[in-house]
C-alpha cells in the first residue's frame, strides 16, 4: 500500500498494524461483533429482552421486525432511516405503510439512553431485533456486527426500488445484486416468509386473473387454489391476511421451500423462486433434495443477515446516534 512506502523497512509491525486499524476507524468502514462491549455491556440483553417481551403479547411482531430491518437496509443502507417519522419520509411510503413493531425499537432505545446516553445506534437496535425475533420464532440465531450509525436522511421517494411482490426473477436478482447480494442470499432472505402473512390485496389477482387471462396462475397447485380463494373472495377485502407459509406461520424453519416446490407459494416473487431454475436449485438445496449439497436454512440465513446488515454502512463519523429513533437530532 502506498500509505507505507515511506516507512523504513524495520518499522515494527505492530505499528504498522495499529495504523492500519486507526486509518480503517477514521474511515468509517466496517462494523464489529461486540462493538458495545465496553461502552454499553447489557445493550444486546436489553434489545433482547424487549423483543421477548414483545412477541409473548403478539407473535406477528417477529415477522414485523424482520420485515422492517431488510426495507431499511434495502433503502440507503441499514441506517434506521425507515424508523424516522415526518410527511413524505420512508415510513410514509406504500411498501411500508403496514410495518409493524416501531413501538419495539422505541422501548429498546429508551432504556438504553437511561443507561447508556448517546452510544447505542438505533440502527444496531434495528439489527439486533431481527436476529432476537427469529430466535423468538424457533430460528437459529447468529452473531450480529454492530457500530452501524443512524442516517440522516429518510425519503418515502427512495423506496421505488425495494423488492416487490410481484417483481420477475431477473428484477428480483438485479435488485439484490445491486445490494452486493447473490442469488443464494436471495432465495436464503426470501426465507423470512416462512414467519408472517400477506394481504390478499397483494395477491388476489393471481387466483381470478393472472396476467388478464381471466383465469389463475398456472403454476398454483390445484388443490390449494380453492383454499386461497376462500380465503380471499373475488372482489372481496384487501386487507384480509393470509400465512405466506401455510400449515407453519409462526415457525421460524424450511417449510416455507416445502411449500414452493408443492406450488403453494402465496406471492408471484416467492413462486418464481421455484419456477426459475436460477432460484431454484438453492431451493432443492435448502430442501437438501436431488443429491445436491444441502445448505443448513438457519445457518445460511443468518450469513445473509450479515451480509445484508453491512449495505451502505455509516459508521465512524457518518450519520449520527440520534437521541429517539424516530427524529434526527
Amino acid at each position: 500500500m502506498e500509505v507505507f512506502s515511506h516507512f523504513h523497512s524495520k518499522t515494527p509491525i505492530f505499528f504498522v498494524v495499529l495504523l492500519a486499524t486507526f486509518i480503517t476507524l477514521s474511515l468509517g468502514q466496517g462494523t464489529r461483533v461486540g462493538f458495545y462491549r465496553t461502552t454499553c455491556p447489557r445493550a444486546e440483553t436489553i434489545v433482547q429482552a424487549a423483543v421477548q417481551s414483545a412477541i409473548r403479547s403478539n407473535p406477528t411482531i417477529a415477522p414485523g421486525l424482520l420485515r422492517m430491518s431488510f426495507h431499511d437496509c434495502f433503502v440507503n443502507g441499514c441506517d434506521a432511516s425507515i424508523l424516522i417519522d415526518g410527511p413524505s419520509t420512508e415510513k410514509t411510503a406504500g411498501p411500508n405503510s403496514l410495518l409493524r413493531g416501531f413501538e419495539v425499537i422505541d422501548a429498546a432505545k429508551t432504556q438504553l439512553e437511561a443507561i447508556c446516553p448517546g452510544v447505542v445506534s438505533c440502527a444496531d437496535i434495528l439489527a439486533l431485533a431481527a436476529r432476537d425475533s427469529v430466535v423468538q420464532a424457533g430460528g437459529t440465531g447468529w452473531a450480529v456486527p454492530t457500530g452501524r450509525r443512524d442516517g440522516l436522511v429518510s425519503r418515502a421517494a427512495d423506496t421505488a426500488n425495494l423488492p416487490a411482490f410481484n417483481d420477475p426473477i431477473n428484477v428480483q436478482i438485479r435488485k439484490f445484486t445491486d445490494k452486493g447480494l447473490n442469488t443464494q442470499d436471495l432465495v436464503a432472505l426470501s426465507g423470512a416468509h416462512t414467519i408472517g402473512t400477506a394481504a390478499c390485496a397483494l395477491f388476489s389477482y393471481r387466483l381470478y386473473n393472472f396476467n388478464n387471462t381471466n383465469g389463475p396462475d398456472p403454476s398454483i397447485n390445484q388443490a390449494f387454489l380453492p383454499q386461497l380463494r376462500n380465503l380471499c373472495p373475488n372482489g372481496g377485502d384487501g386487507s384480509r391476511r393470509v400465512a405466506l407459509d401455510t400449515g407453519s406461520v409462526n415457525n421460524f424453519d424450511n417449510s416455507y421451500y416445502a411449500n414452493l416446490r408443492a406450488g403453494r407459494g402465496v406471492l408471484e416473487s416467492d413462486a418464481v423462486l421455484w419456477n426459475d431454475p436460477t432460484t431454484q436449485r438453492f431451493v432443492q438445496r435448502f430442501l437438501g433434495l436431488r443429491g445436491l449439497l444441502g445448505l443448513r436454512f438457519n445457518v445460511e440465513f443468518g450469513r445473509s443477515m450479515v451480509k445484508m446488515g453491512n449495505i451502505e454502512l455509516k459508521t465512524g463519523t457518518q450519520g449520527e446516534i440520534r437521541r429517539v429513533c424516530n427524529a434526527i437530532n
